[in-house]
């Protein structure tokens, strides 16, 4: 009796430590589940906390932004001179003076004469100095990569050559000749005569052989519409020709602003004319204008006012002329360098047929031959499509019946 009553008990343990242990297996699964939803919880709350710190950024940026466009606008005004005891004054935009304090938070060192302030529009201090920007169509004049234009490919022109190596290239890169002679280098150079002989291609031709800053200017470009812009502008281009020196400043068509002054212009001409004042006032005013050349083309030199070619303020006037019938057979044979051209080509008979040609139109007659012999498919350029295009283009008569074909064929 008592051994089985022994036997049951050893049978009641041991299912009970199967129990027992399945049941902890039950929870350590349980556990397991229970710590990983916990991770996954943690997890997300992580993410949520994130994207909450991500808005309160993008609040604030926002209440930033719109505190800013509430912002009360600002006067802008130029500073006319600085007082004792932290006053100064100043000439607002609209023209009145005034005499003002400024910000404690300004250094001195910045409040200078002519430069633009910020105004506080109630009490008209200053509370900030504007840097000074440069005018992006001033930017756009100064010629980054120099023209490939040498002198060597600029025919019959040889004695203006000289005179442009002597006033504007020895002057920027061999200046100590000048000193050494104890003499001042030419401070401006007037190219002028009749259309298409070469001026510009000798002003590019001076930008190639030199390693100054060329600035080109064309004289139009100095008429703007609004009262002071134009004399704005030329200030600027000096201003950016004295910073980059040694510079070249070259004007072409210098006649569209240089024109006589006349008592009985309209408001567009008196404008030009501040324009004009301005010009002379820099090129020949109480600033040095230091390594700064003056390069200027003109067609019209006729027109020009004397103020503006007085010596002092060009001091070399040269005149291109038309070219002769020696100068016309050089610039031929550099126009048709690299053309294949037959053995009948005869350039003496060209140059004598093309009398008063300028430099411009014997490149288009070159050319034209050359669509001569490429329309009727030969391998060469002969003698007879440089006579055909001679009559294309010197003939005004023929220019209007190529036109007309072209236009209406």
């Amino acid at each position: 009796m008592d051994l089985e009553m022994d036997a049951d008990a050893d049978i009641d343990s041991t299912e009970f430590s199967k129990y027992v242990v399945d049941r902890m297996q039950q929870l350590e699964l349980k556990n397991d589940l229970l710590e990983k939803q916990y991770q996954k919880v943690e997890t997300e709350k992580q993410l949520a906390e994130d994207q909450r710190l991500k808005y309160e950024r993008e609040l604030r940026k926002l209440r930033s932004e719109l505190d800013k466009l509430k912002t009360t606008p600002q006067l802008v005004g130029t500073l006319v001179n600085v007082l004792d005891e932290g006053k100064s004054i100043v000439r607002s935009s609209t023209g009145p003076e005034f005499i003002v304090g400024s910000s404690q938070f300004i250094k001195d060192g910045d409040l200078k004469p002519g430069v633009q302030v910020a105004l506080n529009k109630e009490h008209l201090s200053i509370v900030a100095v504007i840097p000074r920007s440069e005018d992006p169509l001033v930017q756009a004049m100064e010629v980054i990569e120099s023209p490939d234009i040498d002198y060597d490919q600029i025919g019959g022109l040889d004695k203006q050559i000289e005179v442009l190596k002597g006033a504007v290239e020895f002057a920027l890169t061999k200046p100590e000749i000048f000193e050494r002679i104890g003499i001042d280098p030419p401070k401006g150079v007037l190219l002028f005569g009749p259309p298409g002989t070469g001026k510009t291609l000798l002003a590019k031709a001076v930008a190639t052989r030199t390693d100054a800053t060329f600035i080109r200017v064309v004289g139009s470009e100095l008429v703007q519409k609004y009262i002071g812009e134009g004399a704005r502008m030329v200030r600027d281009v000096f201003e950016m020709a004295r910073k980059k020196a040694p510079a070249i400043i070259f004007i072409d068509e210098l006649d569209s602003i240089g024109a006589v002054r006349l008592d009985d212009a309209s408001s567009g001409g008196r404008e030009v004319q501040r324009t004009l004042m301005q010009l002379l006032s820099e090129m020949d005013g109480f600033n040095s204008r230091g390594d700064v050349c003056i390069l200027a083309a003109t067609n019209r030199w006729d027109v020009l006012d004397p103020a503006l070619i007085r010596p002092g303020r060009f001091d070399r006037l040269v005149y291109v002329p038309i070219p002769d019938r020696e100068a016309r057979v050089k610039i031929l044979l550099i126009h048709t360098e690299k053309m294949r051209l037959a053995d009948d080509v005869d350039f003496d008979r060209i140059a004598t047929l093309t009398e008063d040609a300028n430099g411009a139109a014997l490149r288009a007659i070159v050319m034209e031959a050359g669509m001569c012999a490429v329309r009727e498919e030969k391998d060469a350029v002969h003698q007879k499509d440089f006579e055909d295009a001679i009559k294309h283009i010197m003939n005004p008569e023929g220019m209007v019946d190529r036109y007309s074909e072209g236009m209406f064929a």
